[in-house]
C-alpha cells in the first residue's frame, strides 16, 4: 500500500475548490452511514439532507468529481465512497504523529476511526522523559528529542499537535524542518508556517463560545417573545376607552363644546 509521504491528493491540480473539498468528508460520512446499510443508491436531495446542504449545492460539488449521478435513479453509493475517499487520498495510508500526549493526545491516540479512514498512528511523541517508553494504545511513547528520526522513520507528512500552546510554534517548527507539509493544530494558538505547509486549526474553546453565542441570542429572542406576549396579553384585558367630547373643561369634568343658553 503506498504511503502518504509519496503520494498526494490531486484536489488542488485538478482546481476542486477549498469549500467543495471541506464538504467532500461530509457526503463521505453520509455515504459511509447508507451503506453501511446496504443502501444501493441515493438521491440529490437525500443526500444532501444527510449532509447538511442544499442539493444544488451537492450536484455542483459532484460535478467536480465528474460524477452527475442517473436521473431517476440518483447516485451509486458504493461507487460515490470510493471516488470521494481517492479524491480525498483515504485509499491511501497516511501515516499521523501525535505530538503532546496528555489527555487530548492520549484520547486522539486510542480514537479508532482514524483506521478505517486512511489514517494509521504511527508515533506519539511528548517531552516528558517520564512519558519515553509508556505504552498508549499499543504504541510506545518517544521523545521529543528523536522527533527528527521519528518523523523520517515512519514517513510521516501529517502531525497532529495537541501540546500546551507555549509549546506549539516550536514543535510545528520541528516537523516542518523534519519534512511533514500538513499540520492539525488543536493547540489553542495561530501557528506560523511557511508556503507549500497546510495548518488546520481545531479549536473546542471557540466552539463552545460560538454556541454560547447562539444560546444568548436564543434567550434574547424567548424573553422578547415573551415580553410582547405579555404586552398583548395587558392590550387585550385593558378596559376600553371611554370617547370624550372636545371643548372646555368644568369642575365636574369633562363639558360639552357648546353650552345651552
Amino acid at each position: 500500500m503506498a504511503t502518504g509521504r509519496t503520494h498526494r491528493p490531486a484536489t488542488r491540480s485538478r482546481g476542486i475548490p477549498e469549500a467543495t473539498v471541506a464538504r467532500l468528508p461530509l457526503y463521505l460520512r453520509a455515504l459511509t452511514a447508507l451503506s453501511e446499510r446496504s443502501v444501493p443508491t441515493v438521491s440529490s436531495e437525500e443526500l444532501a439532507a444527510a449532509a447538511g446542504v442544499n442539493s444544488a449545492k451537492l450536484r455542483k460539488d459532484f460535478s467536480y468529481l465528474g460524477s452527475y449521478g442517473t436521473r431517476g435513479v440518483g447516485y451509486d453509493v458504493e461507487y460515490l465512497v470510493y471516488q470521494i475517499s481517492r479524491e480525498l487520498g483515504l485509499t491511501q495510508d497516511w501515516p499521523v504523529a501525535i505530538v503532546g500526549i496528555g489527555n487530548l493526545g492520549a484520547a486522539l491516540a486510542n480514537y479508532g476511526g482514524f483506521a478505517s479512514r486512511g489514517f494509521r498512528v504511527a508515533a506519539l511523541i511528548d517531552a516528558d522523559p517520564a512519558m519515553a517508553g509508556t505504552p498508549v494504545a499499543g504504541i510506545a511513547v518517544q521523545h521529543t528529542d528523536d522527533l527528527d528520526r521519528i518523523i523520517s522513520d515512519n514517513g510521516v507528512s501529517i502531525g497532529v499537535i495537541t501540546t500546551p500552546p507555549g509549546a506549539a510554534q516550536q514543535v510545528c517548527d520541528r516537523l516542518v524542518a523534519a519534512g511533514v507539509t500538513s499540520i492539525l493544530n488543536f493547540a489553542p494558538t495561530v501557528l506560523s508556517v511557511p508556503d507549500g505547509v497546510d495548518v488546520r486549526k481545531v479549536d473546542l474553546s471557540i466552539e463552545l463560545q460560538i454556541l454560547a453565542f447562539h444560546e444568548q441570542r436564543k434567550a434574547g429572542e424567548e424573553a422578547a417573545a415573551d415580553g410582547r406576549a405579555a404586552v398583548d396579553t395587558d392590550e387585550e384585558e385593558a378596559p376600553p376607552m371611554r370617547a370624550t367630547p372636545t371643548g372646555r373643561k368644568g369642575p365636574d369634568g369633562d363639558m360639552p363644546a357648546v353650552m345651552p343658553a
